[in-house]
């Protein structure tokens, strides 16, 4: 049989799922590799991968696509890792820098700014250690992961968009899915999700795996995967998903 490639995110908001994968029985049936999002996109869209957590914005561009778990990337109030930080209130921003890591994030900030905000900015595209050199009294800045619990303290105004999303439609948000670009066995899926379910429903075991992943200090972990992130799709985050897919196409 040979082995299901597959692409995960590499932030602490996944060690659940990568924990569940590593350590399961399925850990001999895949080629597990871990990437930021919108490489994992990237691979799934190329046919590098079989089945990829990737951000949801991807969905809708592949010519086939199956959504192969229960289990997501989402939040349903603040979610703290997937941020707008700037130097000024949102009214007075004139720039946007958009985090090259990030697909739906980066289409998320655009929504939000066109339908909820209200605001008329430039965006700005990056690359690698661009949040240092957010300095300009106007600039504002999209950042996803690990790295948005030391920029959080650095800039005077943080936005956080899933909260932001929330308030605007009253729904929870979904920022990755697990996705296949071709049929995958029945049984194997269920393998698959377990593999998942185990991870989640083992946090003390996760943190103590990744206990030389260490975060910045007054993060807790703990709190952040079970306060801050929720992994299951619900009929709310499905639906939510349809939501931002419509609105998508405005932009």
């Amino acid at each position: 049989m040979n082995k299901i490639k597959v692409s995960a995110v590499s932030y602490a908001n996944t060690y659940p799922f990568i924990y569940g994968l590593e350590i399961s029985s399925i850990r001999k049936k895949i080629i597990l590799q871990k990437d930021y999002p919108s490489l994992c996109a990237r691979n799934l869209a190329e046919d590098k991968v079989d089945i990829g957590l990737v951000p949801i914005t991807m969905i809708p561009k592949l010519d086939f696509y199956e959504i192969v778990s229960e289990y997501c990337i989402g939040a349903n109030k603040e979610v703290r890792s997937v941020i707008l930080v700037s130097n000024s209130p949102l009214e007075k921003i004139k720039r946007i820098y958009l985090d090259y890591q990030s697909g739906t994030s980066v289409n998320l900030v655009k929504i939000l700014a066109m339908h909820y905000w209200d605001i008329n900015v430039r965006w700005l595209p990056t690359t690698e250690g661009f949040e240092n050199n957010i300095k300009n009294k106007q600039d504002g800045a999209v950042l996803i992961g690990d790295r948005c619990f030391a920029a959080e303290k650095r800039f005077p105004y943080r936005y956080d968009l899933a909260d932001e999303w929330r308030k605007f439609t009253g729904l929870p948000f979904v920022f990755a899915a697990w996705v296949a670009n071709k049929q995958i066995d029945r049984d194997f899926k269920k393998t698959f999700d377990s593999a998942l379910k185990y991870g989640i429903n083992h946090l003390d075991k996760v943190i103590n795996y990744f206990a030389n992943n260490r975060l910045p200090e007054g993060v807790d972990l703990k709190i952040y995967l079970t306060t801050n992130i929720d992994y299951h799709l619900d009929d709310k985050k499905l639906k939510a998903m349809e939501l931002f897919f419509q609105y998508l196409e405005d932009l």
